[in-house]
């Protein structure tokens, strides 16, 4: 116990003796330097759990409860699917990586990733939520790829993990930033998404693009990045672990600097009044890895979406000769 006190007593010294000092690395051309590759996995959920009691910062004690480390989620996770390893269905929990404890900024357990509004929940307005639940329990999901979440088809990853804004998901949540004085690219392990960020442009472009319209800037040594245009069918951003909605009209602003010389703090706020009633923030620690970014293999037209296809075809000519479907 006094050892694991004395070493977080340290890291936090030591975390702020950078602050104070304003000893960041810089580029060449005098820009914070950000590059690098991050993991932003965490076992810290989007909204706030009610076991937290509204509870943004958690001490150590509380932090033991369920959902405080990937193994823990990993068992509740199995639990709530099945818990035979050996089911049909999708991979197992071998195959998931979504992290090894909840979010730790400044020194604080954090019990979500949003931190406004005040209790962790996402603002949703009453009539966006009943249209957009409507969508998605609606038929005419299975008619043709065009219907599929951008997910099946590869061109976009799920769950938001390529933002913005970037949220971890259950597993590949690296990314690597580049800069150069004309643009800053970060590139998502998930999907190998890669969203190009202009720095000498002020005007949003008038084309609706995956990823959004991405143009930033530098604020001291904080990079702000500010993000609307979004294409309309990536819209839906669901995944095991959060769900969010934006319409094309949202504006996304993102904030990455230093906490220290391995940890970045990604700050984002999401203002999208057609959808949630209050712009609503979130923070999530980037850490720094030595690990590579290995190529994402998934390719919209691969053998998962003709079966995913197919198997409703076999439904609906089951339906049409009254034949019951077997478990």
């Amino acid at each position: 116990m006094f050892r694991s006190t004395a070493l977080l007593a340290i890291t936090l010294f030591g975390s702020s003796l950078f602050a104070q000092n304003n000893d960041y690395p810089r580029t060449s051309f005098g820009a914070p330097d950000l590059e690098g590759t991050y993991n932003i996995a965490t076992v810290t959920m989007l909204e706030r759990g009610e076991q937290f009691e509204g509870k943004l910062v958690l001490t150590p004690e509380e932090a033991e409860t369920m959902g405080a480390t990937g193994e823990s989620y990993l068992e509740d996770l199995t639990d709530n699917i099945g818990g035979d390893e050996g089911t049909i269905g999708g991979y197992n929990t071998f195959w998931m990586d979504p992290g090894e404890r909840m979010a730790v900024i400044n020194g604080e357990i954090r019990s979500s990733i949003i931190v406004e509004p005040e209790n962790g929940r996402l603002p949703w307005s009453p009539q966006a939520q009943r249209m957009i639940f409507s969508q998605m329990s609606g038929g005419g999901q299975y008619d043709g790829p065009e219907s599929r979440p951008m997910a099946d088809r590869c061109l976009v990853g799920f769950g938001s993990s390529g933002g913005p804004p970037m949220l971890p998901v259950l597993y590949n949540n690296h990314s690597q930033i580049v800069q150069t004085e004309d643009y800053v690219v970060i590139l998502a392990e998930m999907n190998h998404d890669a969203r190009i960020i202009r720095m000498r442009d002020s005007e949003h472009s008038d084309m609706h693009k995956w990823l959004g319209d991405s143009i930033g800037y530098y604020e001291g040594d904080t990079l702000v990045v500010e993000t609307t245009n979004f294409h309309a069918q990536q819209g839906f951003r669901g995944a095991l672990r959060h769900f969010i909605y934006l319409s094309q009209e949202a504006k996304i602003t993102e904030r990455f600097s230093r906490l220290d010389a391995d940890t970045l703090l990604y700050r984002f706020t999401v203002d999208d009044p057609q959808v949630y009633t209050q712009a609503w923030t979130g923070e999530i620690p980037m850490r720094s890895v030595e690990d590579q970014i290995y190529e994402y293999a998934c390719h919209e037209g691969n053998h998962a979406l003709p079966g995913i296809l197919a198997g409703a075809r076999r439904q609906e000519l089951d339906a049409e000769f009254g034949i019951a479907s077997q478990d």
